[in-house]
């Protein structure tokens, strides 16, 4: 039989845990439980005997990142769907099984987010090996998880009947929407029911003809748009205009919930979709005062409390129950009960066009990132990592003119005509207009100090001539 195609989707926001998960650097793009990323981690599990090179479908703007993990991880042969815009579940899982489709359309296709967690990496593996072998078989597969407690934040499957010469897999007599706290405790209790992970198996070919007989519109936007891409190696770029025209749906209610043949396999997987700052209170390790404290932390008098600091060193004294995240430019402070209102403040953010809803004052290129020192009425001073062999690209500004001061490291800079070498303590000056760029020659990272002045100091009043990521 055919190794498992692995199909990560990792185009969410996270916005239930801001302000770390913001839409530049989503939660998946962030070490959580461990010192590797929640990408890498759901990478690591699907790797290995039985399983071939994954399918990573993202965001468009996440592709660096993306590829970045994928190199670190070590795994080779892997492709890389960029959606041009978020579109749910069912249109990113409909490219790769398309894209599947070209070459093995009887391949069996795992889909799992990028952003969840596992404790019992044996299970997950007997579970998508059930999976597998009822998706041959024609079905469309999902691994439901025992519920350890009512959730409310979770949607339930209802088992139905057992599938014959399937092994432990099931039919679905029903899915049941998130409930509240009463009905999920009803789900619980009567010991027929699983949560909902989102973890689909099924061949290429059959999602083929389940989207077409119950999500035609999704079919042939994604069949538009797979046909229309652009590729680059590994890399393929889905078609804007044709990728937007398909409905934003997820699977479950596209296919999954409409189709005569899907089935669920029970795990007991010690799975979690850290979908809040409660839910990963509950996960990590604690004190013996049930807290949980990472980064610059001092705690005094507190209990069952999860603190975090990717800024500042953050105190926090005689409270219980609370979550307390600071990063440089946001701290948050709430209930832990309340840890599903985040996506409310976010919200309220984004509706008055707060920047913090989006980016974290460390912005992450492809050749290293940048971060705001300070900022001021025609100025601004900004703190600039190039990574070794790495260049920004050629480029122009209409309403500002730079100063670099190089800190660490060499800068080849070009000014117009010009190519000249900075060292440590040597500064270049990028009058308004010039064409300039700067490379890193050296084997160390370099830092700039660049301070910026001009009437106008937005991202966007950059032209760029020439790039060698690609970018417009």
């Amino acid at each position: 039989m055919g190794k498992i195609v692995p199909v990560i989707l990792s185009g969410g926001s996270g916005t239930r845990l801001w302000p770390l998960s913001r839409e530049a650097l989503p939660k998946q793009f962030w070490p959580l439980l461990s010192d590797r990323s929640l990408l890498r981690e759901t990478l690591a599990r699907v790797s290995g005997d039985g399983f071939a090179p994954p399918i990573l479908v993202c965001n468009d703007a996440h592709r660096f990142l993306a590829a970045e993990e994928l190199r670190n991880a070590g795994i080779g042969g892997a492709r890389i769907v960029l959606e041009p815009v978020g579109r749910n579940s069912a249109p990113a899982i409909a490219a790769a099984a398309l894209l599947v489709a070209e070459r093995e359309p009887d391949a069996v296709l795992c889909m799992m987010p990028a952003d969840a967690t596992i404790a019992d990496l044996p299970a997950l593996h007997r579970a998508l090996r059930a999976a597998a072998r009822a998706a041959r078989r024609g079905h469309i597969v999902t691994v439901g998880i025992q519920p350890t407690r009512p959730e409310t934040g979770y949607g339930y499957i209802e088992l139905g009947r057992p599938l014959d010469d399937c092994g432990r897999v099931f039919s679905i007599a029903r899915f049941i929407e998130k409930p509240d706290a009463a009905r999920a405790a009803d789900l619980v209790a009567s010991g027929n029911c699983l949560w909902n992970a989102g973890m689909f198996a099924f061949t290429a070919a059959t999602l083929q003809a389940e989207l077409r007989t119950h999500a035609p519109e999704i079919f042939d936007a994604v069949a538009a748009a797979l046909a229309a891409a652009r590729r680059d190696g590994d890399v393929v770029r889905l078609d804007p205009a044709a990728f937007a025209a398909a409905p934003a749906i997820s699977l479950d209610y596209a296919v999954a919930e409409r189709t005569a043949c899907g089935a669920v396999v029970p795990a007991d997987l010690g799975w979690s979709d850290i979908g809040s700052w409660d839910a990963l209170w509950e996960i990590s390790a604690k004190d013996g005062d049930g807290n949980v404290a990472a980064g610059d932390v001092m705690l005094a008098g507190c209990r069952n409390c999860f603190v975090r600091s990717d800024g500042a060193l953050t105190a926090v004294v005689g409270i219980e129950d609370a979550v307390v995240v600071t990063t440089p430019d946001a701290v948050l402070v709430l209930r832990r009960d309340q840890a599903q209102a985040v996506k409310e403040i976010v919200a309220r953010l984004r509706a008055g066009q707060r920047a913090e809803a989006e980016a974290h004052n460390r912005v992450r290129r492809p050749w290293g990132y940048y971060e705001s020192l300070a900022q001021g009425s025609r100025f601004q001073v900004k703190r600039i990592v190039v990574n070794p062999g790495a260049e920004l690209s050629l480029q122009k500004h209409f309403h500002r003119a730079e100063h670099w001061v190089v800190v660490n490291g060499s800068a080849l800079v070009t000014r117009d005509d010009r190519e000249f070498l900075v060292s440590e303590n040597e500064s270049a000056y990028l009058p308004l207009g010039c064409v300039h760029q700067v490379k890193n020659p050296g084997r160390i990272p370099l830092v700039l100090i660049e301070v910026q002045s001009g009437a106008y100091l937005g991202e966007d009043d950059i032209v760029r001539l020439e790039d060698r990521y690609g970018r417009a």
